[in-house]
């Protein structure tokens, strides 16, 4: 049931712009770029790769829940 409820969550939901936000972070990452050496940038990364993916597990696990 769960991978049918995820499917219509990659179906229906849209998720907002965010344009600020995206401008923002866009803004940060390129500083990262900037005054980190390529090791602490991968760290980085790997952190903000991990919270993102955090963030949609819980958008994800939200939807699903709107439904049981």
């Amino acid at each position: 049931m769960n991978k049918t409820l995820i499917a219509l969550y990659d179906r229906f939901y849209t998720p907002p712009e965010m344009a600020q936000t995206k401008g923002a972070i866009e803004e940060a990452h390129q500083l990262l770029i900037e005054r980190l050496e390529k090791p602490e940038r991968k760290l980085v990364l790997k952190i903000i790769d991990g919270k993102d993916r955090i963030a949609e597990d819980l958008s994800e696990d939200s939807f699903i829940s709107g439904f049981l």
